[in-house]
């Protein structure tokens, strides 16, 4: 299966193995396409993992998988990456009353021990 992530890899070779965590995302953007792919199959999970720790008492992992279940994800676009932390990105998705919708937002991530996570979102 094509990766939901819209790299052009299949899934097993592109945001896969961030979600069984067989590996930690090497970057920012790595990590937005593998938290956008966990909205898509979705992950509830991998969300609230990849979400620095000190922020995750603002989400709830079941929120977040609901969230995924009930859109259909279908493209992601890069708009913009201004600094090594954040990523501008647009994500495409029909909602559960069939209308499209685009989540358009500025995400800061950060890495602690090498690894990053998602630390807020400004939405554009």
């Amino acid at each position: 299966m094509n990766c939901p992530c819209c790299s052009g890899k299949t899934y097993e070779n592109c945001c896969k193995p961030y979600h069984t965590g067989e590996k930690n995302a090497p970057d920012a953007e790595t990590l937005m396409r593998s938290r956008f792919s966990a909205f898509a199959i979705p992950n509830g999970e991998y969300l609230m993992e990849t979400t620095l720790p000190s922020k995750r008492k603002y989400h709830n992992r079941t929120d977040l998988q609901e969230w995924g279940e009930s859109n259909e994800w279908t493209k992601l676009e890069i708009v913009n990456k201004p600094a090594v932390n954040k990523v501008e990105f647009e994500a495409f998705y029909t909602d559960e009353n069939g209308d499209s919708q685009i989540h358009h937002e500025l995400s800061t991530f950060k890495m602690i021990h090498n690894r990053w996570f998602y630390a807020s979102g400004e939405f554009l």
